[in-house]
This record gives C-alpha cells, structure tokens and sequence, in this order.
C-alpha cells in the first residue's frame, strides 16, 4: 500500500492531461490529484496507472480511464453533503472520488467477488461510503432514495425507471446509454413527471448487466 513521491508526480502529470482535455472542476481534479489510483489495480498494471486508460481489474471488468472518470463526475456536479447512488463500485475508484467530493455514496455492485474485494480495500484506504452493497443496479436502492444524484458506470442498453424514480426533483443522473458504443446521457429531474435529457458523446463501457451473479 504504497504512494510515493513517484507515483504522486505521476498523478500531477495526469491532472494535467485532464485539463488538457478540457476537464475544468477543480474539485474533481484535485480529487484526482489526490487518489492513489495505482492501489486500485492489479500491482502487474502499476507502471501504467497514471496514464489515461481503462485497465482490467477483477471478474472481467474495468477501472475506467481517468478522463471518463472526470468527465462524469463533473457532469453529476456533485455537492457535499450530497447523497449519491453509484451503479457499478467497481474497482472502487469512482467512489473514492466521490468520496472525496463529500459525497454521501450509496453504491450497489454485482459481481459478488469484487463486491468484497472493494469493500474491504476502500475501508483500509479510508473511504466510507455510506452502504456498499451487492445487489441488481438496474433497481438501485428504493430503501434510501431519493438521491441528489446517481451515476452509472457501465453501459446500459436502456435507462432503467427505477434509477429515474430514485431522483430528487433537480437530482441528476449520469448514465451512458446504448450497446457499443454508449452515449453519455445526463437527466435532470424537473418535475414529478418531467425529465431534461442532455447528450455528451460517445463512450466505451462494459455493460451493465441485470441480477446478481
């Protein structure tokens, strides 16, 4: 669990590629300024965790390129203090970033193994979100809704009601939508019934798949 002054001179140089293309929140920079993101992945992959590029990790999935990352979260617009619902924990990243944010993350992972792998590997980093669990994204999390925000990071071949449902009026969800590849879609909830609908580009996701395994 090392963070040495080589890999946080390689963070450094990753903030500025973020700039670079055009990823303005300083909030979000600075948190990934600040991650060790080389911990979240497989020690074989070290040497290339500060360049901008998705990476496999556990049960075929991904930690997701940096700039995706970024791009996201800056799209949520996140507050602290804000409860946010993450489809898809993952490697853990995204809710470290979240985290660092002031995020209160309520996150739901599907792939049991690597549900506790990260679980366990965030509290040692010292992130708490506030529940992490193993369940079906595609119903998110009734329990504890309504959400601020909520933000999925596979991709999902439609956009499931639920996560919409779970929305605060002027809550907003990031979700990137369609087969291969998938469009960045950001819904704002204007009313009980309405919902604006923004689309920032193409992306490439795993998909996100429905019930547990």
């Amino acid at each position: 669990m090392k963070d040495t002054f080589r890999h946080q001179g390689k963070r450094q140089h990753l903030v500025e590629i973020l700039k670079e293309k055009g990823i303005a929140d300083q909030r979000v920079l600075e948190a990934v300024g600040k991650i060790p993101r080389h911990l979240f992945m497989d020690s074989s992959f070290e040497d290339h965790a500060y360049q901008d590029k998705a990476f496999p990790i556990a049960a075929d999935q991904t930690i997701s390129q940096p700039y995706t990352v970024a791009f996201q979260t800056e799209l949520l617009a996140v507050e602290a203090g804000h409860q946010v619902l993450e489809i898809g924990t993952g490697s853990g990243y995204q809710t470290a970033v979240l985290c660092e944010l002031g995020a209160r993350v309520y996150s739901i992972e599907r792939q049991q193994e690597l549900f506790k792998k990260t679980k366990l590997f965030l509290q040692k980093l010292g992130y708490r979100p506030k529940y992490l669990c193993f369940g079906d994204g595609y119903k998110g999390l009734p329990l504890y809704a309504p959400f601020d925000r909520a933000i999925v990071t596979a991709g999902a071949p439609y956009v499931p009601k639920a996560l919409l449902a779970q929305l605060k009026i002027g809550g907003k969800l990031v979700i990137p939508v369609g087969d291969d590849p998938q469009i960045m879609t950001l819904f704002t909830r204007k009313s009980a019934t309405e919902f604006e609908r923004e689309e920032f580009g193409e992306f490439r996701f795993v998909p996100l798949l429905e019930d547990k395994n």
